[in-house]
């Protein structure tokens, strides 16, 4: 336990948005279906869970394949404007996320939200939060490389530098819900957590697993970038992780 007088070892927490903040993946699969459906083909279950944790782009590709006639940059904005209007009547959020970001706030850790849907939605959520959590948007429409690319992550640690140069990824947190995500992050070199949710993730002992945000605490980040400060190579138990509905990373 670090002393009250010691700075904290955490300066910034990276959050993912899509099934980590929020639980939107219900308001993604009504919108793939309905854009399948007006296009005279069929998208079941299983083929919406091919788009979990993938960037737009990728995911348009996906649903051209399955029928839909128009250019990606068309099915994005579809899309992303279904979802912005399902959350203008309401923000499914995730347990324990809005606790966790006020508490960060509170203690003066710097927070990025780094999240693959692109900028008008993620304003939508950030603009419903009570305070302004988030000093820096990374969003799927400002880099060249989704995930599980590191781009996103290590753009926003660049961000980050700005005002701070002594900042580097061992000062930082990453939280996600998605294979994709989880492997972006950890390919940046940022302490990892992940709180799965519909989708299964493999084991790994490189990253935290939590089963849900609900009670988790700043000291419970810092313990975590503590320890690999100090163990560069350190790896982590596995907790029990509770699944419910999905993430888009």
């Amino acid at each position: 336990m670090r002393s009250s007088a010691a700075p904290s070892p955490l300066k910034a927490a990276l959050w993912d948005m899509d099934g980590t903040i929020v639980d939107t993946e219900a308001y993604w699969m009504e919108a793939e279906h309905s854009l399948v459906a007006a296009h005279g083909g069929q998208w079941s279950h299983d083929q919406a869970l091919q788009l979990v944790g993938q960037s737009l782009v990728v995911s348009a590709g996906i649903l051209q394949e399955a029928g839909v006639k128009l250019g990606r940059r068309e099915i994005i904005d579809t899309l992303t404007g279904h979802v912005i209007s399902r959350v203008r009547t309401s923000v499914p959020w995730r347990p324990g996320a809005r606790e966790l970001l006020d508490e960060l706030h509170t203690a003066g850790i710097r927070c990025v939200l780094v999240t693959m849907s692109e900028a008008p939605l993620a304003r939508e959520i950030v603009a419903s939060l009570p305070e302004p959590y988030f000093e820096f948007l990374v969003t799927g429409d400002i880099v060249t490389q989704g995930k599980p690319h590191p781009e996103a992550y290590l753009t926003a640690v660049d961000l980050l530098r700005e005002l701070d140069p002594e900042l580097g990824t061992e000062h930082c947190v990453a939280l996600e819900d998605s294979a994709p995500g989880v492997a972006s992050a950890l390919a940046s070199g940022v302490t990892t957590v992940a709180i799965p949710h519909i989708v299964p993730l493999p084991d790994d002992p490189r990253r935290a697993t939590w089963g849900t945000l609900a009670g988790r605490t700043v000291a419970d980040l810092e313990e975590l970038v503590a320890l690999r400060q100090e163990f560069p190579d350190a790896t982590f138990g596995l907790e029990p992780a509770t699944t419910g509905t999905a993430a888009r990373a």
